[in-house]
């Protein structure tokens, strides 16, 4: 029996979603939009901040970098938390942190005060995507999962959209503070919003209680994760599909095509846009074939790394001082591939896991991205600094940290598929002796 029937399997208990459960998880939705926004946001103002704060390019690109390792530091804790204390406990503290930190970062009149807003949105941040995705299990069928976590996904995306096209204006014509004060409000609408009226699960579809023992229980929940093969495959598959993207938006794609390829703002901005475009288009595709067809999984990671890898590798080698913009334009484009392919990582890790482990499991893939993303990040600022803005060596750090995490998904890749067949297996037998 292949195991891409798996998904499609009618689990006992399974919520039935509706209205309501968008309605619902429609409000976790809109936290993650919001924190992707603040996440983002130093995207397009990268180069403000270097000429607000007086600082180099690897002093820049600590910004970033404590921002994401406060974020994959986070994510086992969080899904700890998620798993013990309930999403919306867990989304509230969330909402508090990244909006105190969006607003200490507007307000920050030095570099060490801006450092540590960053990481304290960071902190708030790292709490949003694992609690939407534990938001939609409670109150979707198991069989919509890889879409509802594609669609999570894309509204994550359209935050980043409104940091390229919303804040990079709101920069230009309000200046520093008033743009990152004002979009520290949005925080506090979505905290509002979800005070009110976010449950964790419908009505009659309480999970059942587990038993907590302290740190005990924490060793045995990571272990019990980590043992199994899917969970460790979709950190992987996370670690190698996400970065290129993540590093491109977060901070070093708008130096890169302005004082490497010679383009003005705007032009840079809506290349960075049509990244963001992309992401989204993609990510509906993605997941309506994964739904489908379950075996495409793998596939679909390596090829979208193949494929990235193939156009980075053209643009930063092309011969000349710029690449063509149709170079830049199919790059850009490719790289909206990323943030879906990363998605595929926790299709992996779900079916590998039960209930009461998900929000675990899934901060052990999640952390897979946001480390390769932080040591890309590092790994580009330093070189730029030694190099003297050599992007061409600085930006082919990339294919190291792509190289390693193919190696580790070819090796995973068997070992969790015969699990997988394994558990559907059991689930099945299950199924069949559950009462009507």
């Amino acid at each position: 029996m292949s195991s891409a029937a798996a998904p499609t399997l009618p689990l006992p208990g399974d919520p039935p979603g509706g209205r309501r459960a968008v309605w619902v998880w429609g409000i976790g939705v809109a936290v993650y939009f919001v924190a992707i926004i603040f996440r983002t946001s130093l995207g397009v103002a990268g180069l403000d901040a270097a000429d607000r704060f007086g600082v180099n390019a690897s002093a820049l690109s600590t910004f970033s970098i404590l921002q994401l390792l406060v974020y994959a530091g986070m994510q086992i804790p969080v899904g700890l938390m998620v798993d013990r204390l309930g999403t919306k406990r867990v989304l509230t503290l969330g909402a508090v942190l990244f909006t105190l930190g969006q607003l200490g970062f507007a307000l920050s009149p030095s570099y060490g005060t801006a450092l540590a807003s960053r990481a304290l949105l960071g902190c708030g941040d790292a709490m949003t995507f694992i609690s939407v995705l534990r938001l939609g299990s409670r109150w979707f069928p198991a069989r919509r999962g890889p879409l509802i976590g594609q669609v999570a996904a894309l509204f994550g995306m359209a935050g980043n959209l409104v940091s390229t096209l919303v804040i990079a204006r709101a920069l230009h014509g309000f200046g520093w503070t008033a743009t990152f004060v004002g979009s520290s409000l949005a925080g506090v609408v979505v905290l509002v919003l979800l005070l009110l009226f976010l449950k964790d699960h419908p009505e009659g579809y309480e999970p059942p209680p587990v038993r907590h023992a302290g740190w005990a229980y924490v060793r045995k929940q990571i272990a019990a994760a980590w043992r199994e093969p899917g969970t460790r495959l979709g950190m992987w598959v996370h670690f190698t599909t996400q970065f290129p993207a993540m590093v491109f938006l977060l901070l070093w794609g708008m130096p890169f095509l302005v004082e490497d390829q010679g383009l003005d703002r705007g032009t840079a901005g809506e290349l960075l846009t049509l990244v963001v475009l992309s992401n989204m288009a993609l990510g509906l595709v993605y997941g309506q074939v994964i739904a489908r067809h379950h075996a495409a999984r793998v596939p679909l990671a390596l090829g979208t790394v193949g494929t990235t890898a193939t156009l980075w590798a053209a643009t930063v080698l092309h011969p000349g001082d710029h690449a063509p913009m149709w170079l830049l334009i199919v790059l850009c484009t490719v790289l909206g591939a990323c943030g879906p392919a990363s998605m595929i990582g926790f299709d992996f890790s779900r079916p590998a896991n039960p209930p009461e482990r998900q929000g675990t499991a899934s901060g052990i893939v999640n952390m897979g991205g946001f480390i390769a993303s932080m040591t890309t990040l590092l790994a580009v600022g330093v070189l730029l600094d030694a190099t003297g803005d050599d992007y061409r060596v600085a930006f082919s750090s990339v294919f190291v940290l792509e190289a390693l995490g193919v190696t580790q998904i070819l090796r995973l890749r068997r070992k969790a598929a015969r699990r997988e067949r394994e558990t559907y297996v059991i689930s099945r037998v299950e199924a069949v002796h559950v009462p009507v």
